[in-house]
């Protein structure tokens, strides 16, 4: 059984201020987590409780797996700030 996902609010106001193109990767992105979220540049996030971070390009999508549904919350994507 594969793993499905779920984009919170904020995370569909953000995709929507990116540029299509990246969108478009983003989506593609998510759609390989389906079939194992935690393969490729995911981690989790340190001090945070059931909270991972998979990078896509200059983005970060932030996702808490459920793995009794197989589900992924997303409640955030990102693009990552250069300090």
């Amino acid at each position: 059984m594969s793993w499905d996902y779920r984009l919170s609010g904020r995370a569909l106001k953000n995709l929507k201020r990116f540029p299509p193109k990246d969108t478009a990767k983003i989506f593609h992105v998510l759609e390989t987590m389906k079939e194992n979220p935690f393969v490729g540049d995911s981690k989790p996030i340190q001090g945070e409780e059931n909270l991972w971070r998979r990078r896509a390009m200059a983005y970060r999508i932030y996702f808490r797996p459920s793995p009794v549904n197989k589900m992924l919350d997303i409640p955030e994507i990102e693009r990552k700030q250069s300090h």
